[in-house]
Formats: structure tokens, sequence, C-alpha cells
């Protein structure tokens, strides 16, 4: 059986929520899209992935093509606008059945697996992360670096023949989780202090998703802020 908890916030310095989300427990599919760009294009590209991925998880098809689906539908749509302004969107999901769990991302949008602990799962398509990753500054810099939300890649910005669509897939064992979430959180709120409110098994998940959007609020909550939690009871 798989329990859940959801919820999204516009957080205190932002007008517009761009974030969308998906938690479909009959699909299995949880899913969260950050958007970008000015005159609501980010709000659209958020739900036009969103609504694109779920078409694609309906009609059989394996996340990670169905995510690359829905970038051509967001670039698509993209080049129906005469302003230089862009249209992006990240995208972090969850497909969860009998046969085990298959996940897949663009962007900064995080996936976190519980098991006996929180291990982040997804690795940033950010600029600051290919920094870390060739040595140039450590994780601690990155935290604080100035183009941190800068991205390598995203639906609707990165061409398609260059868009890489990372995945993974394993077994799903009781007792098992997973956090789906925007960078609203995640740069609010640490590691740490997420595996303390995810790992209290006495709270349901929807407490738990509650207790992750007021820390990223009483942190600052200087962007959106989304958050699914899916457990396997």
């Amino acid at each position: 059986m798989i329990e859940f908890g959801h919820g999204t916030h516009v957080g205190l310095r932002r007008t517009r929520n761009e974030d969308t989300y998906c938690a479909d427990a009959a699909l299995g599919l949880f899913l969260v899209a950050d958007g970008m760009g000015g005159h609501q294009h980010g709000e659209v590209a958020s739900a036009l992935a969103r609504d694109s991925v779920i078409e694609g998880v309906r009609r059989g098809l394996p996340l990670a093509e169905a995510i690359h689906k829905a970038a051509a539908r967001v670039l698509e749509h993209a080049q129906r606008y005469d302003d230089a302004l862009p249209m992006g969107t990240t995208v972090a999901a969850v497909r969860l059945s009998e046969q085990g769990y298959e996940i897949a991302w663009v962007g900064d949008s995080r996936i976190y697996q519980w098991k006996n602990g929180l291990q982040q799962v997804s690795h940033d398509h950010s600029l600051v992360q290919a920094l870390v990753e060739a040595g140039v500054i450590n994780e601690s810099q990155g935290r604080r670096h100035p183009q941190r939300n800068v991205l390598t890649q995203a639906l609707g910005i990165t061409a398609l023949d260059q868009l890489h669509v990372s995945m993974a897939k394993g077994p799903l064992t009781p007792g098992m989780g997973f956090l789906v979430c925007s960078d609203g959180l995640t740069e609010e709120v640490s590691d740490n202090a997420i595996a303390n409110i995810v790992g209290r098994q006495e709270l349901a998940a929807q407490e738990c998703v509650d207790h992750l959007l007021l820390a990223a609020l009483d942190a600052g909550g200087s962007d959106n802020i989304t958050a699914i939690l899916a457990r396997n009871r």
C-alpha cells in the first residue's frame, strides 16, 4: 500500500507559484515540476510538462521517454510566443508499481529515497553541481555559490538532441519511501533537517509534508515550495 502526502506554497517572496505537481496513487506517479520564465511562462511550462508526462505514463511509456516527449511539447509551445523570455521547467518524477520503482529527472528538482535513512538519489543538472563534480568547489561552497540556480538542463530550454533525462530503477521494498521536491525546499532546509522530519514514522506522510513546508517558510520561503512524500507501507 502506498501512503502519500503532498503540498505546495508560493513562498514569502514570490507573487506566483510556478511549481506544479502530480500525486496519483492509481498511476503510482509522483511528480514535481518547477517552471521558469516571465509573463506566466513558467506556470505554463510546468503544467504542460506535468500533463504530458501523465499522458505518457497512462499510455504505458517508460518514465524517461514520457519526460522526453514532454520536453518536445514544451519546446513546441514556447515557439508560439514572440517575446524573448525563456519558457522552461524542471521535472522530477517517481513511478511506483509491483515491479519496483522508476525515477527520472531533468534540472534541480530533487528525489530522495528513505530506507533506514535519507539519501539523495537524483543529482542536480546545474552549473554548481558540475563544478562540484569537477573538484573546482566543494559541496559547502556550492550551497552558497551565487550561481547555484543556473541549470545545465531544463525542459523547454535544452535542445532535444542535447537533453539528458537521468533515470534509475530498483526493487520497491517495505518501508521504502520517496520524497520529490522543488529547490524551494532544499534551498531553505538542510538534508539533515529534512531527514529528521521524513524519518518520523509516527507521523503520517501528509503531516511530514506539512512540516517540511513550514520549515522552508520559517527559513525564509524565498521561492515556491513543493513536496511529495510517498511511502511503501
